[in-house]
């Protein structure tokens, strides 16, 4: 049989009695580690034991070394049949090793024992006076990055062994706490005359001399510590409760859907704008508006946040198996090609004009346009030269010219459509985006046209009274200007 048994945080009166007897009986026993203080107890009662430290010198990272003690306690008991492995703490809190060769005991089907211990949990709860009812949470100083932090829950972060890691776990914690969240910084604990616990800011962490790999940081529950995605679902909630706000209360998908749409717009303006904090306004404007949503189907019982999240995320993975499947796309090439081959099966277009037909009409038309001429484009639909697009952007002002004479309103608009529609299939070519060229020329027209109206109101001219050559030759005037300072 093989058992495993903790060392307790590092006070010989934490080890129990009966792993005491264990070891002294035992003539196979293997330390994960001769660090650590309980160690010197146990050569002191004469117990012979073996240890894995020169697996920390040859192995390249931890996992390494974790697998390696495993496999090899492993090759021990089939040599000698009883093997009892000590780990320091209690073995099933952040010992890693002991993961590992428990799930390759059951694998091969030999007998594995674990016995009670003390694990340094206990004595932080005891000096910090943590009651876990009310919650907390324990993570590994090395998997800090795959964890999810929450502030509603105490969190004691283990085996910050040096600077190096303990700045590294600063930064993980600085991404949701606030730099000045107080922390207490744990060393020792329960080791008589070498604890020590303090508290201090987040953002001096790795700034301790003492950090070793007796340390641990424990971060209190603090519920008005930065807002999180669950304080905007508690505020939405609140907003549309019966003591919330009426405004909200009787809004509808219906009355904010156009919302959604303009603050899209809002976030691109900000993009264009280059204002990183308009940026974070905007795009928190829009999450609102999911939110708002979100709120709405959990009110009629027909969805909430976590379906949408989790239909994101189904769709993600599955539209890039090149990411988490055995597909392979090597250039971002393949990888348009597969997502409009998945994204087309996954919607039930069945022909090349269902594709077209799926084009959003609610887009802007500009950006419709040019969708829809793309995927035309796609099968080969496409005029093969630029100078034929311009040659079509004539024909079709030709077009509207001879309808307006003829004075046919209807004739008028599906002429002007399709010149319009010409004039994007320029743009598309040229890789322009249209909606861009088109905004960009309206704020130059209103550029000018602000030039226009404030040399008038320097002249104490009103522009309704003054001749078209008069404002054409200040907007001439604007452009030179313009030209100059290029």
């Amino acid at each position: 049989m093989i058992k495993i048994v903790g060392l307790g945080p590092g006070s010989k009166d934490a080890i129990t009695f009966g792993t005491l007897e264990l070891l002294k009986s035992s003539s196979n026993v293997i330390l994960r580690t001769e660090k650590h203080p309980t160690v010197k107890y146990l050569k002191e009662m004469g117990i012979a034991f073996q240890t894995y430290d020169e697996k920390y010198e040859k192995s390249e990272s931890f996992d390494d070394v974790y697998s390696s003690i495993a496999e090899d306690i492993i090759k021990r008991y089939s040599e000698a049949g009883e093997v009892v492995y000590a780990v320091p703490g209690h073995p099933l809190v952040a010992e890693k090793s002991v993961e590992i060769l428990l799930k390759l005991c059951k694998k091969q089907n030999i007998e594995a024992e674990v016995l009670p211990a003390v694990s340094f949990i206990d004595v932080v709860m005891e000096r910090l006076q943590i009651d876990p009812v009310r919650g907390l949470k324990i993570i590994d100083a090395f998997d800090i990055k795959n964890q999810i932090l929450d502030k509603r829950i105490g969190l004691i972060v283990t085996q910050v062994y040096n600077k190096f890691i303990a700045s590294d776990v600063k930064l993980a914690l600085l991404e949701y706490y606030k730099d000045d969240t107080e922390i207490y910084f744990i060393r020792a604990a329960g080791v008589k005359d070498t604890e020590s616990i303090r508290t201090m800011p987040l953002y001096e962490l790795d700034r301790q001399g003492d950090i070793d790999y007796l340390t641990s940081i424990y971060i209190p529950r603090d519920v008005e510590n930065n807002k999180d995605f669950y304080d905007l679902l508690d505020i939405m909630e609140k907003l549309r409760s019966s003591d919330g706000c009426p405004w909200d209360r009787e809004q509808t998908h219906e009355s904010i859907k156009k919302s959604m749409i303009e603050e899209s717009y809002e976030v691109v303006e900000a993009i264009e704008k280059n204002d990183d904090n308009m940026v974070i306004e905007e795009l928190g404007d829009v999450l609102f508006q999911i939110v708002f949503h979100a709120q709405l189907g959990k009110e009629e019982g027909m969805y909430n946040i976590n379906d949408i999240i989790s239909g994101i995320c189904s769709k993600m993975i599955y539209r890039h198996p090149h990411v988490f499947g055995d597909s392979n796309c090597e250039t971002s090439s393949d990888v348009i090609k597969k997502w409009d081959e998945i994204k087309k099966n996954e919607q039930g277009l069945k022909s090349h004009t269902d594709e077209l037909k799926h084009v959003p009409k609610i887009l802007p038309a500009l950006m419709r346009a040019d969708k829809v001429q793309k995927k035309a484009a796609k099968v080969g639909f496409d005029l093969d030269s630029i100078e034929g697009v311009f040659n079509k952007v004539l024909e079709e002002f030709y077009e509207v010219k001879n309808e307006y004479n003829a004075s046919k309103k209807d004739r008028i608009l599906e002429e002007v459509g399709d010149l319009i529609f010409s004039v994007v299939n320029v743009a598309r070519f040229l890789d322009i985006d249209s909606e861009f060229a088109l905004n960009y020329t309206i704020d130059k027209f209103i550029k000018r046209f602000e030039y226009i109206e404030n040399e008038a109101c320097n002249n104490n001219l009103r522009l309704e009274d003054m001749t078209l050559k008069q404002m054409d030759d200040l907007w001439n005037k604007s452009k030179s200007i313009e030209k100059d300072k290029i």
